[in-house]
């Protein structure tokens, strides 16, 4: 038995270790993912009116920021009583949609690729892992030329969402109310322009690389897996009556099923806090507790019905019906790439929807006093955010994150998180160079930023704060 540790993971958002045990034949027996680092987003926004959590919520993440906005939006406006109308719903889409796109297109090229593929042999692509690359020469070349319009094209999603969100990342004006965008015929015209831009890339060249690589590398529609189990809690809302382009639910042993918040319970008995463990996020508390006995990562363990479950494109687009092929590696690729090109091709029917000169914003003031709950996806998963309100002011406010459901830890009754399950049982060929565990972790794309950094009192961040090796 050996033990290897992966830390930090590279090409990735945030700071995630990866230690695996491995027997005498180097086949992972173990795993545990660790987030590294706490921020305390939870108990910050506590004393704060509730339209605050729409903005500081979305510093969060820097490559998911608007899915926070709207899910701390959907709180409030949920305890005020206020159903935002179609535009608002509409303009929330469009901007959510340019973040999805943003966000698709830098995993798979700039986060993923360089998993299977030799990037430049300069800083900062190498030094790196130099195993197993299947392609020619040629098709190398040509996805490396890809990777380099992608950033030209995840730069234009960025400058397409800002016209109606007013800047990206972190947008200024998805708030509880709506959206603060008047939309004229000039801003329709450029941000279709964009789309058209975008869209061709994703049908023509995106769609063509995931397939290439899913060609050259079909053993990893078999690595992978993990648990099988699949969570949405659904996204982009088209009418004002719940319809969604991707409605929730949940995926168990093959099968499409409903879903229920308050089937949500998040555990911590092997996460750095004392509070309460196996409770609703309703009524959750987060105190930190770092060197906790038996405890590894900062990143609570969400269960559903107390089984772990993997949340995102996978999820989306196996509940919406658009990809029910299998779960792996591969998979996750396949599903996030059919997944972009729907949206894309559905942000034309949105646009064409929206009303010229019609504001989509409603003030709602402040509610006095009321609970909400916002669940929506982020580009990586189901995003929920939890509200109470007192006197006008956040009195308790919690939220689960997508990388909480795939990097979670072992709960309280034994069960590692989705992440570690899918390393379990994986053969490692070369424990110097393991890309068989990196092209598993980066297939669920993580972003554990949702959970890490620590700031001092005085806004400094405290770059010296280092979880010790298990």
């Amino acid at each position: 038995m050996s033990t290897l540790v992966l830390d930090p993971i590279t090409r990735l958002e945030g700071h995630l270790k990866v230690s695996v045990t491995l027997d005498a034949g180097n086949n992972v027996t173990a795993a545990q993912a660790t987030g590294n680092l706490y921020r305390d987003f939870e108990n910050m926004l506590v004393g704060r009116v509730p339209g605050d959590a729409a903005f500081l919520t979305q510093r969060i993440c820097g490559v998911c920021p608007v899915s926070h906005a709207i899910a701390s939006s959907k709180a409030t406006e949920q305890a005020q009583g206020f159903t935002p109308p179609l535009q608002a719903l509409l303009l929330r889409n469009l901007i959510q949609g340019a973040n999805f796109i943003a966000s698709n297109v830098l995993h798979f090229y700039q986060l993923a690729l360089l998993d299977f593929i030799q990037g430049p042999q300069m800083s900062p692509w190498a030094p790196g892992y130099a195993l197993d690359f299947r392609l020619n020469a040629t098709d190398s070349q040509t996805l490396m030329d890809h990777y380099v319009t992608a950033l030209s094209i995840r730069r234009q999603a960025h400058e397409m969402g800002a016209i109606f969100g007013g800047k990206l990342p972190h947008v200024g004006n998805v708030v509880p109310g709506g959206v603060t965008a008047n939309p004229t015929s000039t801003h329709i015209t450029s941000f279709r322009n964009y789309l058209n831009t975008i869209t061709a890339f994703v049908q023509n060249t995106y769609r063509a690389d995931v397939n290439k690589l899913a060609a050259a590398y079909s053993d990893y529609y078999q690595i992978g897996k993990g648990y099988g189990n699949l969570i949405s809690y659904g996204v982009f809302d088209t009418n004002t009556a719940g319809a969604q382009l991707f409605p929730a639910g949940t995926v168990t042993n093959g099968v499409v099923g409903g879903f229920a918040n308050t089937n949500i319970k998040e555990y911590v008995g092997h996460s750095w806090y004392t509070s309460p463990s196996g409770v609703n996020p309703s009524s959750e508390a987060t105190t930190p507790s770092f060197g906790k006995s038996g405890a590894y990562t900062w990143l609570k363990a969400p269960r559903y019905n107390d089984v772990p479950y993997e949340a995102g494109s996978l999820a989306r687009t196996w509940i919406s019906g658009d990809y029910q092929v299998g779960v792996s590696v591969m998979d996750r690729h396949m599903a996030r790439c059919i997944e972009t090109g729907k949206i894309a091709e559905n942000m034309q029917t949105w646009l064409n929807q929206l009303q010229v000169g019609v504001s989509g914003y409603t003030d709602i003031g402040t509610p006095a006093t009321g609970t909400g709950i916002g669940l929506t996806e982020a580009p990586r998963g189901a995003l929920g955010h939890w509200v109470s309100v007192a006197t006008s002011k956040i009195s308790r406010y919690q939220i689960v994150t997508p990388t909480c459901w795939n990097a979670s830890p072992m709960d309280d009754a034994g069960n590692v998180g989705p992440i570690e399950k899918a390393l379990i049982g994986t053969h490692v060929t070369d424990t110097a160079q393991p890309v068989e565990l990196l092209r598993i972790v980066h297939s669920f794309d993580p972003c554990t930023g949702c959970s890490v950094h620590v700031m001092s009192p005085e806004g400094i961040e405290i770059s010296n704060f280092v979880v010790q090796p298990l």
